[in-house]
């Protein structure tokens, strides 16, 4: 505890979590208190127009983009997108172009300016440290995204689902206003060719692009392997890491090893996909625990084993101040120690092939009936693969869009059995779902195993704050004789510049 203070370092990092469920107002609310809040940076500019769309509630994005420093952007974007009075009841939202490897200025400068924006309002008024995450297998977004959020003065960046061997490079150039280059992954691709991501600040600043901070880079790992590798072989510095379990919300990693199924159809994971603590304690970088963390007991316990902290997601999630739709939050909670609330590790649902938590909610996307009854669309296009087609050019496809097509693109009938738009659903979770024909999407909720266990947490509640989860994980400290909790006040009050 004593360390981790002395260090700077936050004892609770607040989770990441899905599509805008880590919005600025949790990411706020966490550093307010001198935690590290992070916003979601997936899809942050599909969520930032809809928004917009909205009516922009309350005015705090356009607030935040008259700060953005690259003239024009944030005037072009009102005029596209922002309607006064909001979309007319059953409009569909106006969509931006799908990711490619290569794009246009303005749709680049589109996601700087959504990025810069969340972190900016997670930042405002006041001291508290905000960090950014991202999947790393979401690659053709992430080199704007992560832009914008250093322009916006991000503090951390945390990435996972993949190997973000390249960010830290990534970091270093950004800092210096140079151009950052990575690989983009493809399938197909002969050993010998490589395709790449590019962006560069100065194209977006006619001249010399600025020189930024660089954040802190914490990678998302589930083995200790992983975490040597990058040690040894990143681009750049990494400042330490997330170790996250088998339990925590979103996509897991698969078991090592044989796959076996229990009878719910879902993984089983043992002793091998544990991290070794001793391994992590050993390489000398901080490290916070993830998946299972959301008590005071197992606060106490992470710090016992040489961790810095931990994160927890399950708690901030399902708190006032996340993005979920409020009505949403109200029939899980109140599901909450009941035996018809169930999440579950699902094999099929994502078209990432990562196993990936749902909560098995009636009425969401979840449940078998709805998913067939859906019409297989893929518009938003984030988790897209490259593959190279047999002409050498390279081409996109999604293992959740419709089953003709992505035949038609190479790909396998087999792949496309139960694979979900978690996209789609994802952005209806926040109350931003597309209008389609035949209704609005559907939600496709995620969440940690924890979710089913918070009656204890919620002690008859229907409702809670960030702040009550950062009591409740900090309680345990002066119990356990783990010392003062001096630092863990507020970092310092202000309203929304």
């Amino acid at each position: 505890m004593s360390a981790t203070l002395a260090l700077g370092l936050p004892l609770i990092i607040q989770g990441g979590m899905g599509i805008g469920v880590s919005d600025w107002k949790l990411a706020r609310a966490v550093s307010l208190r001198g935690q590290l809040g992070v916003v979601s940076g997936t899809c942050i500019d599909s969520v930032f127009i809809r928004r917009l769309q909205d009516g922009d509630i309350g005015g705090h994005l356009r607030r935040a983009m008259e700060h953005f420093p690259i003239p024009d952007v944030s005037a072009d974007a009102l005029k596209k997108y922002f309607l006064p009075e909001g979309r007319i009841d059953g409009a569909p939202y106006k969509l931006l172009p799908v990711w490619k490897q290569k794009v246009g200025r303005a749709r680049e400068q589109l996601a700087v300016l959504s990025s810069f924006v969340e972190v900016y309002l997670a930042k405002a008024g006041h001291g508290g440290p905000v960090g950014m995450n991202l999947l790393t297998k979401v690659q053709m977004p992430n080199l704007a995204t992560l832009y914008g959020a250093m322009l916006a003065g991000v503090d951390y960046v945390l990435m996972g689902a993949g190997i973000p061997r390249e960010i830290p490079g990534v970091l270093d150039a950004f800092a210096e206003g140079h151009t950052a280059t990575m690989h983009l992954d493809v399938d197909g691709l002969e050993r010998a060719d490589t395709a790449e991501l590019t962006f560069e600040p100065a194209e977006h600043f006619e001249g010399s692009a600025p020189q930024l901070r660089r954040p802190r880079f914490l990678p998302i790992i589930s083995a200790h392997s992983l975490a040597m590798m990058l040690t040894r072989k990143a681009t750049g510095r990494v400042d330490g890491f997330v170790i996250e379990g088998p339990t925590a919300g979103g996509h897991n990693a698969p078991p090592r090893g044989r796959l076996e199924l229990d009878g719910r159809g879902e993984p089983v994971y043992g002793e091998r996909d544990l991290a070794d603590l001793g391994t992590m304690r050993e390489l000398g970088l901080p490290f916070w625990l993830a998946g299972g963390t959301g008590s005071p007991d197992a606060v106490v316990r992470a710090l016992g084993a040489g961790a810095a902290g931990v994160q927890v997601g399950t708690l901030f999630a399902w708190s006032n101040e996340s993005g979920i739709d409020a009505g949403l939050k109200q029939r899980v909670l109140a599901g909450v120690g009941g035996e018809a609330l169930r999440v579950k590790t699902d094999m099929r649902a994502s078209p990432t092939g990562f196993p990936f938590k749902v909560v098995e909610l009636k009425g969401t996307n979840a449940s078998a009936a709805n998913y067939e009854r859906r019409e297989r669309v893929c518009d938003l296009g984030y988790l897209r693969q490259a593959y190279r087609r047999e002409d050498g050019r390279i081409d996109y496809r999604c293992a959740a869009e419709p089953v003709d097509t992505y035949l038609k693109k190479g790909g396998k009938l087999e792949d496309t059995v139960g694979r979900k738009c978690l996209c789609n659903g994802l952005m209806a979770d926040i109350g931003l779902p597309q209008m389609r024909e035949d209704g609005p999407e559907l939600a496709i909720l995620t969440s940690g195993d924890d979710l089913v266990l918070m009656e204890q947490f919620l002690a008859g509640r229907d409702s809670y704050s960030a702040g009550d989860v950062l009591d409740y994980l900090l309680s345990g400290m002066a119990l356990a004789g783990a010392g003062a909790m001096a630092g863990m006040g507020v970092a310092g009050e202000g309203g929304i510049a």
